[in-house]
């Protein structure tokens, strides 16, 4: 029964362990991106310079994901979390040290992006595949949905923490920053699971195993790249600082509350799915969560009132929030385990190019269109890449259940 099904999971304590451990991180991030987007603006107050922070994080990610892959497969998952956590505190302990000696500037945030990207491409690999080591299968999606809901309370709270705490001076932000992601990683530290490592030695071959495994799965393949066309061109948040400074002229306690806004919805959304999973049509649900995402990042483009843009992002988060989930375990389900730090990898790759290479697409255009257009044009390429899924992916659209038909 569903009580019963909760009472299990939150009994799962290495499971609880890394879901604090990631909620912190996630926070700890969240309040990062906040500082150094507005810091960065404050410097240039260039929409291109936003997007190259996105492309410097990605560019490095890309080039070291599938190698992270294979790791994941062979290393201790859990300690290779807590080492991105503990390289992305020495990363704001570097921002605190720069902004008191007064050399914090365009090239350093540049470069510290080239950092965070590396530590995200074996970051993101290692959470992804250790979660289903975590808990038993018919607790997966319910897993999957709680980790999304400390996501989205950590997405929440962190930007607009970091948004209230900038007012006080970026050092306090790095600061705080620095102290989470050291309790975070010592939290993922006492995670305990039975570590089975892949005992390929690493070649091209089980390099790109993960590769060859979501080409050949349809499913996988459909549900991985939707997230990188759709999230690619209808992603906002890089333009947040010109619509918190500019359009909607609030400051940075402005900029916080419109990051956090998305995270609203998907909480929300995340609760729903803990209480009640998705049983029958997962296919269809999930194309018609990209439409909504795609309508409400055209309602957020065109709106000139703080609360309408608001509730636009609100809407986008919960539509996400299912997209997430839903091709989350998808992902999951169809994956053997010594396969899934691979396909992690290639997950991640594409996860990586639908924010942070968004983030740079975003920029570009602004910068040649204005941010409104922009904005509008990628929530229409969002609703042309839902149509599109349903024909170039017919057995991930008809998908009707979570497991995989065997």
């Amino acid at each position: 029964m569903p009580h019963d099904s909760l009472r299990h999971l939150f009994a799962q304590q290495s499971f609880m362990r890394f879901w604090f451990a990631r909620v912190g991180g996630i926070t700890a991030n969240q309040m990062l991106m906040v500082a150094v987007a507005w810091h960065m603006y404050d410097i240039t107050s260039s929409a291109w310079d936003l997007g190259l922070v996105g492309l410097f994080q990605f560019v490095p990610a890309l080039l070291m994901t599938l190698p992270a892959g294979h790791l994941a497969d062979r290393l201790h998952r859990g300690r290779i979390f807590a080492s991105c956590m503990f390289v992305q505190a020495l990363v704001a302990l570097l921002l605190v040290t720069a902004t008191q000696g007064g050399f914090a500037s365009r090239e350093l945030i540049l470069a510290i992006s080239v950092l965070l990207g590396l530590a995200r491409a074996f970051q993101m690999p290692a959470q992804q595949a250790l979660l289903p080591l975590l808990v038993p299968t018919q607790l997966l999606q319910r897993a999957i949905a709680l980790s999304a809901t400390g996501m989205e309370a950590a997405v929440i709270g962190g930007p607009a923490l970091g948004g209230v705490l900038y007012t006080t001076g970026a050092i306090t932000v790095y600061l705080s920053c620095a102290v989470l992601l050291l309790l975070s990683g010592v939290l993922t530290m006492l995670v305990r699971y039975q570590h089975r490592p892949s005992t390929l030695a690493a070649n091209w071959n089980t390099l790109l195993a993960g590769v060859v495994f979501v080409w050949r799965s349809k499913v996988v393949l459909g549900a991985t790249s939707l997230d990188l066309f759709a999230v690619l061109l209808g992603g906002a948040t890089a333009l947040l600082p010109i619509y918190a400074r500019d359009i909607l002229q609030t400051g940075p306690v402005g900029l916080g509350i419109l990051r956090s806004a998305p995270a609203v919805g998907a909480l929300t959304m995340s609760f729903v799915l803990i209480r009640w999973p998705l049983r029958r049509q997962v296919g269809h649900k999930l194309l018609a969560a990209v439409a909504v995402f795609g309508l409400a990042t055209i309602a957020f483009g065109l709106s000139t009132h703080f609360g309408l843009s608001l509730l636009a992002l609100a809407v986008t988060g919960a539509a996400d929030c299912i997209s997430v989930v839903t091709r989350s375990t998808l992902v999951q389900m169809e994956t053997p385990d010594e396969m899934r730090g691979r396909v992690s990898a290639v997950n991640s790759i594409f996860i990586g190019a639908s924010n942070q290479l968004g983030e740079f697409e975003s920029g570009a255009t602004a910068a040649l269109f204005g941010p409104e257009s922009s904005v509008v044009l990628g929530g229409f390429g969002t609703l042309l890449v839902a149509a599109a899924w349903l024909r170039l992916f017919p057995n991930l659209a008809e998908r009707d259940r979570m497991e995989p038909t065997t």
